[in-house]
């Protein structure tokens, strides 16, 4: 069977792949398609985009004593630091060991996406905006049951003085609804209101526009810079 005639189960392996929940000859297989396969790479880039940027929500966490023995155990590794100092080690056994953990820690971010973000049960809207080289800018997250839209900037180009970046939602019909202005750096919180979630919004994006905002009454006036859409987490 060419996975490519099925293009929810390339999403689905992609999203997967970048998981680490795609194991074994799976995963190999998946590799094998992946050489040969530029759009495949692309939706891989994609959930790239999508997931690692919430990797901000996972606050810092000290492993019980019982995973990293477990873990020494199953390498045979022998303990020559304190646990603190197991950085010092530099034998072979000792990088496989943190190529596990590190699939540990993509694992934990199967949890921040499959769960309600940790302690953030209000959070049921996520989006990343990214640029045309698929690069994620921003970050949105949306608690209806507050009413609040955060923005949190991730990377972006310098916005000049007398210019600004504006959010949109774009509809599948009519013209855009301006979502609000945004700063230049750091966390903007703005309303959140049924048009920037509705059913019948298309997309959402970012235009640079003069300061204050688009002098057009119907849209953007300026470039669009960023483009993305919801993700419903719960």
């Amino acid at each position: 069977m060419n996975i490519r005639d099925n293009p929810a189960l390339c999403d689905k392996l992609a999203a997967e792949y970048v998981l680490g929940t795609l194991k074994g000859g799976a995963r190999r297989r998946f590799e094998g398609y992946l050489r040969q396969d530029a759009t495949l790479r692309g939706l891989v880039d994609e959930w790239n985009g999508r997931l690692v940027p919430m990797a901000e929500f996972a606050s810092a966490s000290t492993p019980r004593a019982r995973v990293w023995q477990a873990i020494e155990h199953r390498l045979g590794l022998r303990r020559t630091h304190a646990a603190w100092q197991f950085w010092r080690s530099e034998s072979l056994v000792f990088w496989r060991g943190l190529s596990v953990a590190s699939l540990v820690l993509t694992v934990l971010l199967v949890g921040v996406v499959t769960s309600p973000l940790l302690d953030r049960p209000q959070v049921d809207y996520v989006a990343t905006l990214q640029d045309e080289k698929a690069r994620t800018a921003l970050l949105l997250t949306g608690d209806t049951a507050r009413g609040i839209l955060t923005v949190r900037l991730v990377d972006h180009a310098p916005v000049a003085a007398d210019k600004a970046l504006q959010l949109w939602a774009v509809p599948k019909q009519g013209n855009p609804r301006s979502l609000g202005v945004l700063s230049h750096q750091g966390v903007i919180e703005l309303g959140l209101t049924p048009g920037a979630i509705g059913d019948d919004v298309a997309l959402l994006a970012v235009s640079l526009e003069p300061r204050g905002g688009s002098t057009d009454p119907n849209g953007p006036s300026g470039p669009i810079l960023y483009k993305g859409n919801w993700v419903r987490v719960m």
